[in-house]
């Protein structure tokens, strides 16, 4: 099997990610997943894909992940994983989809107007 690229996204995290056949090392920015994410919910989160197709320690994952928070960046791996699992067998597609992890979450934040003092939030009105 040859390395699979793909990239997932969320918020403003950006995930590239290597897939290939191994013995279930992630690691992530050259560390390991343990080190990255030191909470349960977060590795949970990124096994998340392989834990549903039944292949946990069947592929080594490298990744490259910058922006955003620690949650965005999880989520944003656990996408770019889930679409190289479909690549490695249609199969996994039936899996995963109903669980919403093929699903790019668009929310983003919203800009600031002018004249406000955050996006929705204004100014103390005086009407006096």
């Amino acid at each position: 099997m040859e390395i699979i690229h793909k990239i997932g996204r969320r918020k403003t995290a950006v995930a590239r990610i290597y897939l290939s056949q191994g013995d279930g090392a992630i690691t992530i920015n050259n560390k390991d997943l343990n080190d990255y994410f030191p909470t349960a919910t977060l590795q949970y989160k990124v096994k998340q894909p392989f834990t549903l197709t039944d292949t946990t320690d069947n592929y080594n994952v490298k990744v490259n992940v910058f922006g955003g928070g620690i949650t965005g960046q999880a989520e944003a791996i656990r996408l770019a994983i889930s679409r190289a699992m479909c690549e490695v067998d249609i199969e996994n597609r039936a899996t995963l989809k109903p669980e919403g992890l093929l699903t790019r979450d668009p929310r983003m934040v919203e800009r600031k107007k002018f004249g406000q003092k955050k996006a929705r939030k204004k100014f103390q009105f005086s009407k006096r």
